[in-house]
C-alpha cells in the first residue's frame, strides 16, 4: 500500500479504496470484508479506541470502535459500510485510487468509502479533543445486500443518535423509503400439452396477476405525496415458470418489490396485495395462489426539529457559509435499522457520482467537509450536559 497520511480523510479514502471489499453475497467468490475490517480495526487500535470485531458469519466481519474515558452517558453512533458492489464492470482500475481534478476515482469512493473515511477521521479528532461522552463507529458488512452487519452491531451497541455517512451530495437526509419483497406463486395443474381438459396453465393465470398488480402500481402513484419521497411503488422483478414446451406448467412465481413510504407498514401492504389477489380468485376461473413474504425493511422519517438535525445544520453552515439541503432518498439504508432500534439517525455524506456504475468518484472537498462537520457534531453532542 502507498505511503498515505492515514489521518487525512482523503488519503484514508485512497487507502480504503485500494482494498478489495466486494460483497461476497452479491458476487460469489469475492473477498468480502475481512481485509478491510483488519485495516479498520488496526487503524482504530492504533488511535487508542476500544475495538470489537463481530463475525457471526465467517469471513463477513463488522468492526465497532468506541472512544475511551467517557464521563457522561451521551453517545453518538457513526455508521458506514465497508462492502462494495462488483468491480468486474468497472472501467479502468477499480482498486487503484486516482486523484484527478479534485476527485478521487475508484470503486467504492462514492458508495461509501468517502463517508467511511470521513467519519473515521471525525471520530478520532473528536476523541482526541477530550469529549465527555462516547463516539461509537460501526464499520459494517453487507449493506449492499441484506444489512446483516448493522443488525449484528445493534444487538450489542446502542446510542442516543446516529449519522450514517452514505453519499448524500452534502445534503442532510431525514427520510427514505422502505421495501417489502414477495413471491406470488400461481398454482396450475401439470398435464401433457395435448390435454387441455386436464391442464391448468399457471403462466397464463399469472398474466391476470401481472395486469392487476400493474393497475395497483399505477394507483399508488396517484396517492397523496409524502414530503421528499412522493408515493410508494410496486414492480415485478423476476418471473419463473414452466419446464418444457410440451407441458402445462404447474406453477409460476412472480417476485415483486413494494417500496414503502412513512405511514405504510409491511403488514398494510401485505393486506393490500392479498386483497388484489383474492379478487382474482373470485373472478378468474381456476386462479389459485400463495403469497410468500420475503425481506422487509421499514422507511425512515426523522423530524426536521430533532437535535441531531439542528446540529448538522448549524455546523454545516459554520464550515461552508451555506445552508445544508434537507432531502429524502428513494432507496433504503441502514439508518432505518438504527432508527427502529431507538437511535434517531440521519444521513450525511460526500458528493460525487457513480454508485454501482462503470466509473465512480467522490470529490475531495466534500470528504473534507463531511469530516469537519461530523467532528464538530460529535464534540457538541458528547459535551452537552
Amino acid at each position: 500500500m502507498a505511503n498515505y497520511n492515514l489521518d487525512d480523510p482523503v488519503e484514508l479514502l485512497c487507502a480504503l479504496t485500494a482494498i478489495n471489499s466486494v460483497n461476497s453475497s452479491l458476487v460469489p467468490g469475492a473477498p468480502g470484508e475481512s481485509e478491510i475490517a483488519d485495516f479498520v480495526s488496526k487503524w482504530f487500535s492504533d488511535r487508542d479506541f476500544e475495538v470489537t470485531r463481530l463475525e457471526e458469519r465467517s469471513g463477513r466481519p463488522s468492526i465497532v470502535a468506541v472512544s475511551k474515558g467517557a464521563t457522561s452517558d451521551r453517545k453518538i453512533m457513526l455508521n458506514g459500510h465497508m462492502d462494495t458492489v462488483t468491480i468486474a464492470s468497472y472501467e479502468g482500475e477499480p482498486l487503484n485510487p486516482i486523484r484527478k481534478d479534485g476527485n478521487v476515482y475508484g470503486r467504492g469512493t462514492f458508495d461509501m468509502k468517502g463517508g467511511l473515511a470521513a467519519m473515521m477521521v471525525a471520530a478520532n479528532r473528536a476523541a482526541k479533543s477530550g469529549i465527555n461522552g462516547q463516539v461509537i463507529v460501526a464499520a459494517v458488512a453487507d449493506e449492499e445486500h441484506a444489512s446483516f452487519g448493522t443488525e449484528e452491531v445493534l444487538k450489542l451497541f446502542t446510542a442516543d443518535v446516529g449519522i450514517v455517512a452514505e453519499p448524500t451530495m452534502l445534503g442532510l437526509t431525514i427520510a427514505h423509503k422502505g421495501f417489502s419483497w414477495f413471491d406470488v406463486v400461481i398454482h396450475g395443474r401439470a398435464a401433457h400439452g395435448s390435454r387441455h381438459d386436464l391442464g391448468i396453465d399457471a403462466i397464463s393465470k399469472a398474466g391476470h396477476a401481472l395486469v392487476a398488480l400493474d393497475s395497483y402500481a399505477q394507483e399508488l402513484l396517484k396517492r397523496n405525496k409524502i414530503e421528499f419521497l412522493e408515493t410508494g411503488s410496486l414492480h415485478a422483478s423476476i418471473i419463473r415458470g414452466g419446464e418444457e414446451v410440451s407441458s402445462y406448467p404447474a406453477e409460476c412465481t412472480i417476485s415483486i418489490e413494494r417500496r414503502t413510504v412513512p405511514g405504510e407498514t409491511h403488514e398494510s401492504v401485505t393486506a393490500e396485495i392479498k386483497s388484489i389477489l383474492d379478487g382474482l380468485v373470485d373472478t378468474v376461473p381456476d386462479f389459485n395462489y400463495t403469497l410468500v413474504e420475503g425481506l422487509a425493511r421499514r422507511p425512515l422519517q426523522v423530524s426536521r426539529d430533532h437535535e441531531i438535525v439542528k446540529s448538522i445544520q448549524n455546523h454545516y453552515q459554520a464550515h461552508t457559509g451555506t445552508d445544508v439541503t434537507l432531502r429524502g432518498e428513494w432507496y433504503w439504508t441502514d439508518a432505518a435499522l438504527m432508527n427502529d432500534a431507538g437511535i434517531t439517525s440521519v444521513l450525511f455524506g460526500v458528493d460525487g457520482e457513480g454508485a454501482h456504475a462503470a466509473t465512480e468518484w467522490a470529490t475531495e472537498s466534500s470528504v473534507q467537509t463531511v469530516a469537519d462537520v461530523i467532528t464538530d457534531v460529535v464534540i457538541e453532542w458528547c459535551n452537552q450536559a
